[in-house]
């Protein structure tokens, strides 16, 4: 992992493609988003793919909406996205025993256009704290669907 990367994981019980499916569905994000800044999808595809671009509308203090681009897709394995700052959101799945899937959630600006800028507004603690919220979010909203 690099320098400029943060990660938490969890174990979901569902097997990867169920959770994969939640992941890939950009209307599902602001269900199980614990940074408080997702709303919902306002344009895009109903499933993400490599390449593709799906737009969120956003809530710090203001609204706003936040174009997004798929940058890595695996299926059932990794998806990560980015936006015009180029720090990217990624999931990584992996079987956990019997139904189960541990999903690894990192933000990684190690790409960004300016890492030490988000370094300076501490996006990396920030993010750190929303991940730590969503991926309990996440389990909770993939197993109350049925897990599987």
């Amino acid at each position: 992992m690099s320098a400029r990367q943060v990660s938490r994981d969890i174990v979901v019980e569902a097997p990867p493609a169920t959770v994969f499916g939640v992941l890939a569905d950009p209307r599902e994000h602001g269900r199980f988003d614990g940074s408080g800044t997702v709303r919902s999808a306002i344009k895009g595809p109903d499933r993400l793919a490599l390449g593709a671009r799906f737009g969120m509308s956003m809530r710090l203090g203001v609204p706003y909406v936040i174009n997004n681009e798929v940058v890595e897709f695996d299926e059932d394995h990794c998806i990560a996205w980015r936006h015009v700052g180029h720090h990217r959101w990624r999931y990584e799945l992996e079987p956990a025993g019997e139904g189960s899937t541990k999903v690894t959630e990192t933000f990684d600006w190690s790409t960004a256009r300016a890492p030490k800028l988000l370094e300076l507004l501490r996006y990396p603690a920030t993010n750190t704290r929303a991940i730590e919220a969503t991926l309990p979010r996440l389990k909770a909203h993939v197993e109350d669907r049925g897990g599987s």
